[in-house]
């Protein structure tokens, strides 16, 4: 099992919205960044678990676990021009980017905001909390998996 986030901005594609898609899945497509595109088309795999963040919005932060429904493939969306994630250089037939399936499993209590993930002294090396990073999809660590469940049954999070 691996562990991943998923960062999405709230107003283009929210964790409500995976909530109300049909089966509550939905492709996660428009990744146009190699080392994410990597991750999705390489290493996930059918019932990894993700943290589903939103980002670019009030409070950026993790609202909820989503699931690997489906290994990589082709993003259709960079072969549509008609489409924001086209790709003219993209071909069919030796493909550029991937997606994967993302399935909804469940929110948090509550949200775990990136500055109460800033504070944590055993998150120090989340990729999320590096200056700099700014990958949409990345992976996460067994132990920061365990760390950031164990944040969400704390009202404040204490430095840890």
């Amino acid at each position: 099992m691996n562990y991943w986030l998923f960062k999405s901005e709230p107003n283009e594609f929210s964790f409500d919205d995976l909530l109300n898609m049909p089966d509550q899945t939905e492709h996660w497509d428009g990744v146009r960044n190699y080392q994410a595109r990597n991750f999705m088309r390489d290493d996930m795999r059918v019932g990894d678990l993700a943290f589903f963040y939103h980002s670019n919005c009030k409070e950026p932060g993790i609202v909820g676990i989503v699931e690997v429904a489906a290994e990589g493939y082709p993003d259709f969306t960079a072969f549509d021009a008609s489409d924001p994630h086209f790709d003219r250089d993209s071909d069919p037939d030796n493909p550029r980017w991937f997606m994967v399936d993302v399935r909804f499993v469940r929110p948090l209590r509550r949200t775990i905001t990136l500055k109460e993930l800033k504070q944590v002294a055993a998150l120090k090396n989340f990729p999320l909390v590096r200056k700099g990073n700014r990958l949409s999809v990345m992976p996460v660590q067994e132990n920061e998996w365990e760390t950031i469940l164990d944040l969400e049954e704390r009202r404040q999070s204490p430095r840890v």
